[in-house]
């Protein structure tokens, strides 16, 4: 697309089925080389990747030659069906479905950025529910309460 310049800075947020914390740190490392690899083969640049056994945080910046859907159905389609057939897990594994994502402006990447980098640390103080409630509610995105991610029972 010659002549077109963007800068789209966007995180993505979006959890295990059932919030199960599936994600081990066995294969941790290697799921998100996986989910790395998917975003540079649609031309996207990963900016930052980190999460918690039950959700992961993306950080990018996107190119405008795809939507969103498409690609968040190309991540999480091809991560859960690679998860699947490495057997990483005894238990068929599935990411929930729907997912948050927000904007970012040039003057916010590197806060974003640290803020993905310490999620182990975040979230210490913090459940994943209440951060994403918090998103929800700083990007003033109005939300049905019957759609936002559960806590685990």
């Amino acid at each position: 697309m010659a002549n077109t310049f963007t800068q789209i800075h966007l995180q993505f947020v979006f959890a295990v089925k059932y919030r199960n914390g599936l994600i081990h740190p066995s294969f941790k490392k290697e799921l998100y080389q996986y989910i790395t690899g998917i975003i540079h083969h649609n031309n996207h640049k990963l900016l930052a990747i980190n999460g918690m056994p039950d959700h992961i945080h993306l950080f990018i910046g996107m190119r405008p030659s795809q939507s969103i859907s498409e690609l968040l159905q190309d991540i999480k389609g091809n991560s859960s069906k690679w998860i699947n057939e490495k057997r990483f897990l005894k238990v068929k594994f599935e990411w929930q479905e729907g997912y948050g994502a927000f904007s970012y402006s040039k003057s916010h990447v590197t806060k974003v950025i640290q803020y993905i980098q310490n999620q182990e640390e975040h979230h210490k103080k913090e459940s994943f529910r209440e951060e994403y409630l918090k998103f929800l509610k700083v990007f003033e995105i109005e939300f049905d309460e019957q759609y936002i991610f559960k806590d685990p029972i």
